[in-house]
């Protein structure tokens, strides 16, 4: 397969990572028209700035309000969040409030939009909050937005006042004195969603007349770790979370995802793409079926003893010319596998899952932009600094640094939810199996931190369940079944007390043919009873792995 050049795959994994919370593309606003009350379709409401309230430390700059008619709504392409125009049908009219915020001393202005179906009758009495992806914080150009309100829900998102690029975070990253910008990474950590769950609500009261009946938040990537933090941060912000993929443990996340360039170097191997798909192909042909069924999916890699050192001596055919497979390119598969070490030998963190597509994240001279960024612009404040020039020894230097430095910021890493759990509240989290941006295992590891300050799996699993997906992409993608009602599943539980012993998923297969399953909540996992078709869920259970 050809080489993926750095700006496409930058674009394709940022569509990647949006993927989950955006129902369209980029909204361009049309015409404020304002909807008459008597026009027969809006029952009561006018779109108006409202009056709103704020957390203590923040101060309201302004409210504005903008009338959307509604019907059907052409979302064209803007790349690299939406590349593909889209179009949403049945919108009903609604109102965007754009609240602007500050923080005294902080020389920020943040901008928070509600979105409001303008008919009272339309209006499910929810609030729903949307994350971001990247270094986006929320997308309040419509998309999510929109999507929500046609769900019946009065949504809002925040960019947390460093502004609308996912990838660039050169307007607000450093201060003139090159140094962090400490507010703003706050901002984009968690004071800007705890303002906007305060502000948003209280905006949907006054709109409406009347309080909000449940509260959620939906988000995947940054905008899952926005969720586990708002769980940690501020528990009775929000009833139901869904957090997807979350990029929690930030600190330690966002630079080892720079491992693999560290081990190109010390190795001396410079992989090319078809020994990539050598070796994804051979580690699935090895462990496809672990689970007693055969699907070209690895269900649980962590079961997958497959060592890369076999495939040694084999030889791809490459654009024409032949390449036999090298100790030292197997051993730097191996490493990349088992995830980044200290000079001890210790690990430090999680590496992805056998199966994933390692080229999107370890393509030699190619480093993940998030990790790339976040070393150049926040731990070493050095927009300069060449990540594809790492060792094994300043890799170790710059995880520790970013621990040292970032973790009470943006680590999102603390497992003690018993406040979340005493509310009442319900966190519902899955992740891909073949997560090729954020390690699975990373969050994993989080589930049984949380496991262990709270009393266990079965205690935890009252108010916080996790699912992960075999054969399942970043937020999204990949030839596993796609989880097809998340949010749903979360709004039975807290509505219902219907706690998801699974969760129910579907895909069509190379042949046309539609595959369904009940992913298990971990630590399970749905093994084929033997019996019956093996693309019916019908005929997998769930048992303990």
């Amino acid at each position: 397969m050809p080489r993926v050049s750095m700006s496409g795959m930058k674009q394709r994994l940022i569509v990647l990572m949006a993927a989950a919370v955006s129902a369209a593309a980029v909204l361009v606003p049309t015409a404020a028209n304002a909807v008459s009350r008597d026009s027969g379709t809006v029952a009561a409401t006018t779109c108006a700035a409202v009056p709103v309230s704020a957390p203590p430390g923040t101060k309201v700059e302004s409210v504005k309000a903008v009338a959307h008619a509604g019907g059907t709504v052409t979302f064209p392409a803007a790349p690299p969040l939406h590349p593909a125009e889209e179009t949403l049908t049945d919108v009903p009219a609604w109102c965007d409030l754009t609240v602007t915020v500050s923080h005294p001393g902080a020389n920020d202005h943040v901008n928070i939009r509600i979105s409001l179906p303008q008919d009272t009758k339309k209006w499910n009495g929810r609030f729903q909050a949307t994350g971001g992806s990247a270094y986006l914080a929320g997308d309040l150009s419509g998309s999510p937005l929109v999507g929500a309100v046609k769900a019946g829900y009065a949504a809002a998102a925040t960019d947390a006042g460093v502004g609308a690029n996912p990838i660039d975070v050169s307007g607000w990253a450093l201060t003139p004195a090159g140094k962090v910008d400490t507010p703003l990474l706050k901002n984009f950590a968690s004071r800007s969603l705890h303002d906007m769950a305060v502000i948003g609500k209280d905006a949907t009261k006054k709109f409406y007349d009347r309080s909000v009946s449940y509260a959620y938040w939906n988000g995947c990537s940054t905008g899952g770790r926005q969720g586990y933090g708002e769980a940690q941060d501020h528990p009775t912000d929000f009833d139901g979370i869904l957090a997807n993929a979350p990029a929690v443990n930030w600190d330690r996340f966002g630079v080892a995802t720079l491992w693999s360039q560290a081990v190109f170097n010390e190795e001396k191997v410079q992989p090319t793409s078809c020994e990539f798909d050598a070796f994804n192909a051979a580690v699935i042909k090895a462990c496809d079926t672990d689970d007693g069924v055969k699907d070209g999916i690895i269900d649980n890699p962590q079961d997958c003893r497959w060592d890369a050192r076999r495939l040694v001596g084999t030889k791809v055919v490459c654009e024409g010319k032949e390449i036999t497979i090298s100790k030292a390119t197997a051993d730097a598969f191996r490493k990349i596998w088992a995830g980044p070490v200290s000079s001890s030998g210790r690990q430090l963190w999680y590496g992805p899952n056998k199966g994933v597509d390692l080229a999107s994240l370890a393509t030699p001279g190619e480093p993940f932009f998030v990790a790339s960024t976040w070393v150049k612009y926040f731990v070493t404040q050095n927009p300069s600094f060449d990540a594809t020039k790492l060792t094994y020894t300043s890799f170790e230097q710059l995880f520790r640094s970013s621990q040292k430095q970032f973790n009470n910021i943006i680590g999102t890493d603390d497992p003690n939810l018993s406040k979340f759990a005493k509310s009442g509240g319900k966190l519902l989290s899955w992740h891909g199996q073949t997560d090729e941006l954020v390690p699975t295992e990373g969050t994993v590891d989080y589930r049984e931190r949380v496991n262990r300050a709270l009393g266990g799996n079965k205690r935890v699993d009252n108010f916080y369940r996790l699912f992960l997906l075999p054969g399942v992409n970043h937020c999204g993608g990949g030839i596993g079944p796609q989880p097809t009602d998340a949010l749903g599943a979360l709004v039975k539980w807290v509505e219902k007390g219907q706690a998801p012993a699974t969760l129910a998923a579907s895909a069509t297969n190379a042949d046309g043919k539609t595959v369904t399953r009940n992913v298990c909540r971990y630590p399970m996992v749905a093994r084929y009873t033997g019996h019956g078709d093996t693309a019916s869920a019908a005929n997998y259970r769930c048992v303990t792995a």
